[in-house]
């Protein structure tokens, strides 16, 4: 019985616990992690310039998930943001599309009746089905682990739609870094001479604001139209650690 309970110790060392979907491991929370979705509700975030979240949102099977009514008005469909604003943080979540759907994850997000979108103020980890979402699975510095219209990932490492997707956003005074199922995409410094000049040669240029703050919300994209219908985009495990 000793071996035994040695032998248990031992795994447990070599495998630290899993948590659960939606929930995080006493080490996690330790670390500082904290949950932004708690698996059964939408407590915590609210549809753009809205109060409440709009129809087309709702949590399925543990994940916030998007049902992409293209008849629908834009208030259905507006970008989920969280109540809570964010300047240092590293942003974990995972998510999974139908056939050629396309969305994206935002930050610095500022939210006032001077923006109608989202993508005014904040920059966008592009997250699309690789396959066949036309054309920015096609086009450079619009694929999934992109940050959209500026700086490219150097692969495709997308899982095929309907498959869960691991992303991660690091934002530490203004040094950003993504990742893609385990791999870096992007990697680069906010508010540069060398980033305003980058920022110059893209559709970005003629939006005062867009990525002028440093600290702001972040939005989960519901408002493109793309894919095959019925277009469904889920979200989980979304969670946070805020940095000094």
């Amino acid at each position: 019985m000793l071996r035994a309970l040695a032998i248990a110790c031992c795994l447990t060392a070599a495998f630290p616990a899993i948590a659960a979907e939606n929930t995080l491991t006493a080490a996690e929370t330790a670390q500082g992690w904290q949950p932004l979705f708690d698996g059964k509700t939408l407590q915590g975030w609210h549809s753009f310039g809205q109060k409440g979240t709009g129809k087309d949102w709702s949590v399925v099977d543990g994940a916030i998930q998007l049902d992409r009514d293209l008849k629908a008005p834009d208030a259905d469909f507006a970008d989920l943001v969280t109540e809570k604003e964010y300047e240092n943080f590293d942003l974990k979540l995972e998510w999974k599309m139908t056939a050629c759907a396309d969305a994206g994850v935002m930050f610095n997000v500022k939210e006032s009746p001077k923006y109608k979108y989202t993508w005014e103020t904040g920059p966008e980890m592009q997250i699309a089905d690789l396959v066949c979402t036309k054309p920015d699975s096609y086009t450079l510095y619009e694929r999934s682990g992109d940050l959209f219209d500026l700086i490219s990932s150097d692969i495709e490492n997308v899982n095929e739609n309907g498959h869960w997707n691991a992303i991660e956003i690091i934002v530490d005074h203004g040094h950003v870094q993504f990742f893609q199922n385990g791999h870096k995409t992007v990697d680069t410094t906010l508010w540069t001479p060398e980033w305003t000049a980058l920022v110059a040669k893209t559709k970005f240029a003629k939006m005062a604001d867009f990525a002028r703050f440093h600290k702001g919300r972040i939005a989960l994209q519901g408002g493109e139209d793309k894919g095959v219908p019925p277009i469904r985009i889920a979200f989980r495990n979304i969670r946070i650690k805020e940095l000094n």
